[in-house]
């Protein structure tokens, strides 16, 4: 008797086979019945009503029930369904030959595990067999060392006991024969031999020195056998992927890695499917002339910006990983090359407070009367770098100073004051050098509403120079000059200055005027 597949059946408990042609032969009742009671039964069916779902006749078309409804003809209907029955059959089956080959798929998985497994617990058995034989040779190893140190022992004793033995005889004998010399009666044949027993005595006695009666070795093996560390790692074998191991090498995103004036940028991200979490990272530089790496930034995050690096410099960068079992590789090297030339703006936290700075930092003026000093964003070790400064303002004839700077130069006078820095200080008719409040190289010209003051920093030659609307001001104003420079600038209310920066070095700056007295 034929069952059909339980998957078959509807909720009627017919198989959908003969639902089909129940509900075909119902709807076809129907639809005569409905005809019949309409009074248009001997009507065909020629169209088909998508709103209504149904086969329609001429008869309900007129009589306007379906007027606002999508009609079609039957026949087109019938084609346009079958072709989405079609199609619809055809998805499933696509999917249901995607099924069947997954199952082949699924059963191949099996039958590779039973074998893949039994051939990994043949390799498993194979290496915890080396294992114990690496014991055993070991064990045989260490047994024959305790069986030389017991032959060296035993050795060393019974070379003892016959040393001791034939001191022992020798003396007993002696003994002896004094015993027997010491009855004697007659006192001159007694004396003749006495002085030679009593030296040869003494010498028996000073045999027996200290520590001739102690043995020269220890009954006990000074042997232990260093065997925690081995049960440590016996307890510890696990399989790699079942124990906690250090990161691996981080993957530089070299996409989001950039540099800006003296500063770089680095992005790195774990690999995907890392077993091993990191519990921070260590981003490591060099010093930008192919010298030593050097930590820059240990931490948690994933995106560091490391600033004030050298000017027209290449630096090598690398970060590794790190966890509770330890610091894992290198990622690979990046190589970052900072900025030929110097952007900055003059920078409203290192100004005195009576600096005003506008134009985006570009401008600066003073509320005050009294010279105070603004530094600018940059800063400088290495290279040559130029920036201009135009005068907006000048009334009264004040004497702005422009130069270079330390950060913790004194901010409330004239720049080149302290010994904090290098600066030339100018009216409208003369110019002077000016550090550690020495006024030296007087120079005549000035400066004026729209001038424009140039500084040279070489880094290289390790001098500064200055110039004034494009021609050398005086002699090269400082030399040996070492270190770390900001730009910087002092006035007072009187002047205005904006600074012009990501200059090049121009090569027609003109010759040095002569200087004064």
């Amino acid at each position: 008797m034929f069952l059909p597949d339980r998957s078959l059946l509807d909720g009627t408990g017919c198989c959908i086979h003969c639902t089909y042609d129940h509900l075909v032969k119902r709807a076809s009742r129907a639809a005569s019945e409905s005809d019949k009671k309409d009074g248009h039964d001997l009507e065909n069916y020629s169209m088909y009503c998508a709103s209504c779902r149904s086969p329609v006749c001429y008869v309900c078309l007129e009589d306007g029930r379906h007027g606002q409804h999508e009609v079609k003809p039957l026949g087109a209907a019938w084609k346009q369904h079958k072709a989405q029955l079609s199609q619809a059959l055809n998805g499933v089956s696509d999917k249901a030959k995607e099924a069947k080959e997954f199952l082949v798929q699924l059963k191949n998985i099996l039958q590779q595990i039973q074998e893949n497994g039994l051939d990994y617990e043949a390799c498993l058995v194979a290496q915890c067999d080396a294992l114990v034989d690496a014991l055993t040779r070991q064990k045989a190893k260490l047994l024959t060392k305790v069986t030389k140190e017991r032959e060296h022992k035993l050795k060393m004793v019974w070379d003892q006991i016959n040393h001791c033995t034939l001191k022992l005889r020798q003396s007993t004998g002696l003994m002896e024969y004094c015993l027997e010399v010491i009855k004697e009666n007659d006192p001159s044949g007694f004396l003749q031999i006495s002085d030679a027993l009593i030296k040869r005595v003494q010498v028996s006695q000073e045999q027996w020195v200290k520590g001739a009666l102690e043995p020269k070795v220890s009954a006990e093996f000074d042997l232990t056998l260093d065997s925690e560390p081995l049960l440590q790692a016996i307890h510890q074998l696990d399989f790699l992927q079942m124990k906690c191991r250090v990161p691996p090498a981080p993957l530089l995103q070299l996409e989001k890695c950039c540099t800006r004036n003296n500063s770089v940028t680095l992005a790195w991200r774990t690999p995907p499917f890392t077993p091993s979490p990191a519990d921070g990272y260590v981003l490591e530089l060099d010093d930008g002339d192919g010298g030593q790496f050097r930590e820059v930034y240990v931490g948690k995050e994933t995106l560091c910006t490391i600033d004030g690096l050298h000017f027209n410099s290449t630096y090598n960068a690398r970060v590794k990983a790190f966890n509770s079992s330890g610091v894992g590789p290198y990622s690979k090297t990046v190589v970052l090359q900072t900025s030929d030339v110097a952007w900055f703006t003059f920078d409203p936290n290192s100004g005195h407070r009576d600096i005003i700075l506008s134009n985006d930092n570009q401008t600066a003026t003073c509320s005050s009367y009294d010279d105070r000093v603004v530094l600018g964003t940059a800063a400088f070790s290495k290279g040559v770098h130029y920036w201009e400064l135009h005068v907006d303002r000048y009334d009264n004839h004040p004497d702005p100073a422009f130069g270079v700077a330390r950060a913790s130069v004194a901010k409330d006078m004239m720049l080149g004051k302290d010994d904090k820095a290098w600066a030339m200080y100018v009216d409208n008719n003369r110019s002077w050098f000016m550090h550690c409040n020495s006024h030296t190289n007087r120079t005549e010209g000035g400066v004026c509403k729209g001038a424009t003051v140039g500084v040279l920093l070489d880094l290289n030659k390790h001098t500064l120079t200055f110039f004034i609307n494009g021609q050398q001001q005086g002699p090269t104003a400082f030399s040996h000059v070492d270190g770390v420079f900001m730009p910087a600038l002092s006035l007072n209310r009187n002047v205005q200055v904006t600074l012009h920066t990501g200059l090049e070095v121009p090569t027609n700056l003109g010759r040095p005027k002569l200087t004064g007295n």
